[in-house]
């Protein structure tokens, strides 16, 4: 109980930063240089793809270079396969209950390869907030078009990542060994007692997602996929109380996100009238650009904090695809969110893990 009352204080607490800004330059001009070219090719609506791919640069942000040249690798082909899958399911115009199946699917199958690869961010999310997005727009481009613009994204954040090393050029001796001491202790923890932690853990992503997107189809709503992605956040938590805190902030910092697109998307009194629909795209496209490096800035100091700015970008990028009356979009993704962060608590409390398979870390 004193555990979890540390972390509820903690939604106004700040932890210590860790240059954090560097991290957040690093993801907005990956997010910002393909941005800007499709935004200059005449194509925003198909930034959403590429801005999932720049998500590669969120991790791996305080490792070496060379760990980090690995990680995002990895990083990148559980993003790809995200939009290849919801790209997929969106020219399939695939019922809603297919999605949800699938997105469940796909979040067990993700939970185990993020837990083998010991990514950070830790757990499937962003490669299930990509299919979801992507299989619940037009798509806009064939689907070829659409993974090759997100690989491209994806190669240029990982070329970013990888690129303070140019400045030093100091191959650390160390790494190797790390890196090597790293894979035998994978090898160790995935076999006996390890190898079940990570099959159960996948199976409650797979509960979490299937029940939240079950609850969101049954409610009506156009974007059940809002709360199958909600419904994944607590379970990346390495146990309990930390689980409700990231549950609690997403609730919370969602909410508080959403004020901020209602000012960006509701006309308001005095509000300039863009002349030309371009101009208005543009605006988003910048936004989107900011937002993801406020994002990044606190996605280690205050997660509540990350998703006031990350709320923002997700429903931005929709609306350059496809878009939506927003006080539909706004009311939907509120509910959804609510929803699916409560499923996500009830399976950690439902289902416990006696391991926290996916609190490893390589290096």
């Amino acid at each position: 109980m004193t555990a979890l009352l540390h972390h509820l204080r903690s939604l106004h607490r700040l932890a210590p930063a860790n240059k954090d800004h560097v991290s957040a330059w690093r993801v907005a001009i990956s997010v910002a240089v393909p941005t800007l070219v499709l935004l200059a090719a005449d194509r925003p609506e198909l930034i959403g793809y590429a801005v999932f791919g720049a998500l590669t640069g969120m991790y791996g942000r305080t490792e070496p270079h060379q760990l980090r040249l690995i990680h995002q690798g990895q990083a990148a082909v559980l993003l790809l396969a995200g939009v290849g899958v919801g790209v997929f399911l969106s020219v399939q115009h695939i019922h809603s209950w297919a999605l949800v199946a699938t997105e469940a699917a796909f979040a067990g199958v993700g939970s185990l390869f993020t837990d083998r690869t010991a990514l950070k961010p830790a757990g499937p999310f962003f490669g299930i907030l990509a299919l979801g997005a992507c299989a619940s727009v037009p798509a806009a481009v064939p689907w070829h078009g659409a993974v090759l613009i997100a690989a491209a994204s994806a190669a240029f954040a990982i070329v970013v990542g990888f690129g303070g090393w140019f400045l030093s050029r100091t191959w650390r001796s160390t790494w190797r060994s790390r890196l090597k001491s790293g894979w035998r202790r994978d090898v160790t923890l995935v076999h006996g007692a390890s190898r079940r932690a990570a099959r159960l853990h996948a199976a409650r992503y797979v509960a979490a997602v299937g029940a939240a997107g079950t609850v969101g189809v049954l409610s009506g709503s156009g974007h059940p996929h809002w709360a199958m992605a909600a419904a994944a956040v607590p379970l990346a938590g390495a146990d309990l109380p930390s689980s409700v805190y990231r549950g609690v902030h997403r609730i919370v910092g969602t909410l508080l996100g959403l004020v901020v697109v209602a000012a960006v998307l509701f006309p308001w009194p005095g509000s300039p009238q863009l002349a030309f629909p371009g101009q208005e795209a543009a605006v988003l496209a910048f936004l989107v650009i900011g937002l993801q490096f406020s994002t990044e800035l606190f996605m280690t100091r205050h997660y509540g904090l990350a998703m006031v700015s990350f709320t923002p970008v997700i429903l931005l990028i929709g609306q350059l695809a496809a878009p939506a009356d927003p006080q539909v979009l706004i009311t939907e993704r509120a509910v959804e969110t609510g929803v699916g962060a409560a499923v996500g608590i009830l399976v950690v409390l439902l289902i416990r893990r006696r391991h926290p398979v996916s609190s490893r870390r390589v290096g």
